[in-house]
Parts: C-alpha cells; sequence; structure tokens
C-alpha cells in the first residue's frame, strides 16, 4: 500500500484569509454585533448571487430555521421538503413546530423530483424548499409555477450550490428566502456560517431582527423586545474570512469543476458506477464528487468499496441516509410509513470521493487507479 492518506475534503486556506482573520482580531471587534466584515460580507455575497439583500448568521442549519421563521410558518402548516438532503433541511420545520412532506428525488440529479411535488401539496401546504443536491441545481422552473399556482412561498436550500446555475441563473436566487452554508468543507468557507438571501426590503429587515435576539430598535427600546428571537449572528471575525474566501470563489469553482472532469473522464466506463451529471440547463460545482455502486455489476457494495479505500489511505463518506429512514423522525410520528424508493436507493450506494479545491491530479490519479484495480 502506497504511504499516503487522501482527505474527503480540506479547507481551502489561504494568506488572504489569515490577513482578514487577524485585521478582524486586531479591530476589538470580534461579535457579531459589530464589526465591518459583516456587512461588507453580506454585500459581497448577495451580490455575486443576485440577489439584493443577505443577512449572515452562525451557520446554514439556522438560515433555514429564520426562513421558516420569517415566512410565519408554524404548527398545523405543511412545507415540502426533499427526502434525499441533509437532516438540516428538515429540521428547520420541525423546530418551527410545522410538519415536513417529503418528495422522492431524481435519478440523474438526485435532487428532488419537481415532477412529484404537487402530488404532495394539500390545504395545509405553506411553502417548498427545494435542495441544490451536491452541487447540482434542482429544476427551478417548474418549482416556482408550482409555487405561484399554488401560492406557495420558496426556500431554496444553496448551502452545498455556491455558483451553481439554472439556465443561467445562479442558485439562491430564485426563492422568497434562499439559504447557505459556509461550514469549512464548503465552497465558501467560514468554520462555520451560513446567510438568508432576499430581494424583499421587509423580508431582509425581519430576518436581520430575528437572527439577533429581536432587539428593540433605538438605544432607549433595545432592550424592549416585540418579538421571540435568537441569537444566530455571525462573528465579526467569521465575515472577514468569508470576505477573504469571496477573493477567489471563481477559481474554488473552477477547480471544483476541473476536478469533477477530471474524475468524471477517469472513471468512465468502469461497470456499476454511476457518476454526476450535469443536465443541459445546468452548472454543476461539484460541492462533492459522488458516485453510485451498482453491487451486481460493480463486484462489490458501497460500504466494502468505501472499507477497501480506506485501507488504501482513501476517505470517502456515505450519501445522506433518506429522511424516510430517519430514527429520529419515526421516533416523533414522522415518515413512518413513507418510502422513498430513489432517495432510499441512493442513501445505500451512494458516496463521495476526496472532494477537495486542493486535490492534485496525482492524487486523483491515485484514487482512480485503486478504484479500477478493486473492480472484481
Amino acid at each position: 500500500m502506497e504511504n499516503r492518506f487522501i482527505p474527503v475534503n480540506e479547507p481551502n486556506i489561504s494568506k488572504s484569509d489569515i490577513d482578514y482573520a487577524y485585521d478582524a482580531v486586531k479591530s476589538g471587534f470580534w461579535s457579531g454585533t459589530s464589526g465591518k466584515y459583516i456587512k461588507e460580507f453580506e454585500n459581497k455575497f448577495s451580490k455575486f448571487v443576485g440577489t439584493r439583500f443577505g443577512v449572515s448568521c452562525s451557520n446554514g442549519t439556522v438560515a433555514l430555521q429564520l426562513a421558516v421563521r420569517a415566512l410565519d410558518i408554524k404548527g398545523g402548516d405543511e412545507v415540502i421538503c426533499p427526502a434525499f438532503t441533509n437532516i438540516a433541511s428538515i429540521l428547520c420545520v420541525v423546530y418551527e413546530g410545522a410538519k415536513p412532506v417529503l418528495v422522492d428525488s431524481r435519478k440523474d440529479t438526485w435532487c428532488m423530483d419537481e415532477e412529484r411535488i404537487e402530488e404532495r401539496i394539500t390545504s395545509k401546504t405553506k411553502a417548498i424548499i427545494p435542495v441544490h443536491i451536491y452541487g447540482h441545481p434542482c429544476k427551478m422552473d417548474k418549482i416556482m409555477k408550482l409555487a405561484e399556482r399554488h401560492d406557495l412561498k420558496v426556500i431554496e436550500d444553496a448551502a452545498e450550490a455556491h455558483g451553481a446555475e439554472y439556465k443561467g441563473k445562479r442558485a439562491g436566487s430564485f426563492g422568497d428566502i434562499n439559504c447557505f452554508s459556509f461550514y469549512s468543507t464548503k465552497i465558501i468557507q467560514t468554520g462555520e456560517g451560513g446567510m438568508c438571501l432576499t430581494n424583499d426590503p421587509k423580508m431582509a429587515e425581519k430576518l436581520q431582527s430575528l437572527k439577533g435576539l429581536a432587539y428593540g430598535s433605538t438605544n432607549t427600546t433595545r432592550f424592549v423586545h416585540k418579538d421571540l428571537g435568537y441569537n444566530f449572528r455571525l462573528p465579526n471575525i467569521s465575515a472577514a474570512i468569508g470576505c477573504a474566501q469571496m477573493l477567489k470563489i471563481d477559481g474554488t469553482i473552477r477547480k471544483r469543476r476541473e476536478m469533477a472532469d477530471y474524475y468524471s473522464k477517469g472513471l468512465k466506463g468502469v461497470v456499476g458506477l454511476q457518476l454526476p451529471v450535469e443536465m443541459p440547463w445546468a452548472k454543476n460545482v461539484y460541492w462533492v464528487y459522488g458516485i453510485v455502486v451498482d453491487e451486481k455489476r460493480f463486484g462489490m457494495g458501497r460500504d466494502m468499496l468505501m472499507e477497501k479505500l480506506l485501507k488504501r489511505g482513501i476517505d470517502t463518506r456515505p450519501f445522506f441516509t433518506s429522511m424516510s429512514l430517519q430514527p429520529a423522525f419515526h421516533r416523533v410520528g414522522l415518515f413512518e410509513k413513507d418510502r422513498m424508493p430513489v432517495s432510499e436507493w441512493l442513501g445505500r450506494n451512494g458516496l463521495y470521493l476526496p472532494s477537495s479545491s486542493k486535490l492534485t491530479k496525482s492524487q486523483m490519479d491515485y484514487v482512480i487507479r485503486t478504484i479500477k484495480e478493486l473492480v472484481v
């Protein structure tokens, strides 16, 4: 075995990130209540995506929760969500007392199947949360038309899709509120962090208030709270790193796409592997490079492949387990009778390979060669 270890992902840190963070530290403004970098990051990222307003927060999960709360979704309401997603896309609905309603995935893009949404809409439905899975956008025109026809709000979960595009328009610019994560493996990384984007000035103001404990608007009324807010602020130091990350976002996306192209060319023709797609109407930013293993054709299952790759120094991660199979939700009476065949199939058979922007061709060659050697 070669003496090497290739992590599944790595933070993309450069000198500018350190310089910006150090400047924020020197300024004395460390928290999320003050400091120049918070507004600067909000402005730069919202402009990049193509929306008018950005409201930063402490992570992507709470960005989604803020969106649900700001849209006044509550107990008795239903929200359409994909079954194949990170659990955060469902928790945001549960935390606010509403009921998530699952929709299965497409087999090609792994995103929510837009053709299955309408059958899940009821008189209680208030919103749809499309999730752009692993960097590939959902088919947003269909979703937006459905929302308009049924008078529903749309909360885009673009946590994994910084810079992805649907028909030339960036993911995270379609919905009423659009949510991003800046976790340390994402395309833009602040360690932890998130943001809500919107074109509605009143909604932006509401989000800003809710994320900061809904303090009063004047000095004398600061501690008079007219709403039940949260402490979901993004620290100025994290925002400073976000500003530095914005300097290289185009290059980071280009590297992710080059990584995917290299893997796809190297793994093309390997029997029993489904590789990620980029539909003609999409720009996929490949937050991660996922593959789906057909055990009978490939010669071994997903779990065994992951184990063998790890023994050879190649780190991987399994795909998300379908929300329909989550014990935590079953315990509270959710999804026990739901069957989501595509999402469950993806969760059993999918994994993603090392996907860092720092990956070298030598490392990818080693991953490709090892997979081919393991084919039975």
